[in-house]
């Protein structure tokens, strides 16, 4: 059995596909009502519209239903993620611990991988990430992710005909990858909003990917990781469709229009931590600290793009 752990769009996802592969799969949320909701219309319209969930998807609001999983994939967000581990105790436990949430733990400048290692000495972690949208997944369109820090039997256990999973031993760099291709999707989509255009976008995504590879090697990170699926692939997806919610985000930001606050940015968390994290690495990230200071509404958008665009020209 796999256990799901968050009822969003990208775990609804994860829980259809793999049950549609055969595998009996036990889907957590936290809300008893949305449970009841699920389990009368097979569907979870609210996050994920359109798709129906198979039988063998079993929905409940009880984490001790997740008992005795042979992978327990935690997707719930970033910085809800600690929360859960905490609040869930010794329940949660499996042969695996996989996080499928991108991002910097804002409390401890921590990945997701470290924080269950944390709240579970010597379980299994691993990490599933790589460009992907949950409707994508959900409707059975061939996607392919990196699972960091999992072996062979695990890469099969997760793995369909149309989800591809690739292994990695770098877990720190399959981590960042996912976390900072969502603060330069921010940017990306700040650039379309204010209208500067596809060139300029192309420019915000190979220098926020600069920043990326400044950042990996201090970290523990080997570049090249940020080059694969994780990465590159990722950076390429996010910043290029309107199915992002960072990316949205971010066109909000640069049109000046409102951005619905129930939906999880995990981006913008990100874009503090790292900008914190970078100052005290003295790590050059001028992307990032502008994401971060708009979000915090520490400078204006004319402000933002005077300081990139008046930067000293240098070798790329």
């Amino acid at each position: 059995m796999i256990g799901v752990v968050g009822a969003g769009a990208f775990g609804t996802a994860l829980a259809v596909a793999l049950a549609r592969d055969g595998r009996q799969v036990v889907l957590w949320a936290r809300d008893p009502a949305k449970v009841a909701e699920i389990r009368q219309s097979r569907r979870n319209e609210a996050r994920l519209p359109g798709v129906a969930l198979p039988q063998n998807v079993t929905v409940t609001a009880r984490i001790a239903d997740l008992a005795g999983a042979d992978a327990l994939l935690l997707s719930v967000p970033m910085q809800a993620l600690g929360g859960f581990l905490a609040e869930a105790g010794a329940s949660v436990s499996a042969g695996w611990l996989v996080a499928c949430c991108k991002g910097v733990d804002l409390a401890t400048l921590t990945g997701p991988a470290a924080l269950i290692a944390a709240a579970r000495p010597g379980a299994g972690v691993a990490v599933l990430t790589g460009p992907s949208f949950a409707a994508d997944i959900a409707r059975g369109l061939p996607t392919a992710l990196t699972l960091a820090g999992g072996d062979a039997g695990l890469q099969r256990l997760l793995s369909t005909p149309v989800l591809r999973l690739y292994l990695s031993d770098d877990v720190a760099g399959a981590e960042l990858g996912g976390a900072l291709k969502n603060v330069v999707a921010i940017a990306a989509g700040v650039v379309i909003g204010a209208g500067l255009g596809d060139s300029a976008r192309a420019a915000l995504m190979t220098r926020g990917y600069a920043e990326m590879q400044r950042l990996a090697p201090a970290l523990g990170a080997r570049p090249e990781t940020l080059a694969g699926l994780s990465g590159f692939g990722d950076l390429v997806l996010t910043c290029t469709s309107a199915q992002s919610r960072n990316f949205r985000f971010g066109l909000a930001l640069g049109s000046g229009k409102g951005f619905d606050p129930s939906v999880t940015v995990e981006g913008a968390a990100t874009a503090k931590a790292v900008t914190n994290m970078a100052r005290k690495l003295g790590i050059d990230m001028p992307i990032t600290a502008m994401v971060a200071a708009l979000i915090d509404r520490q400078i204006t958008l004319p402000e933002a793009i005077s300081a990139l665009l008046t930067r000293p020209l240098k070798q790329e």
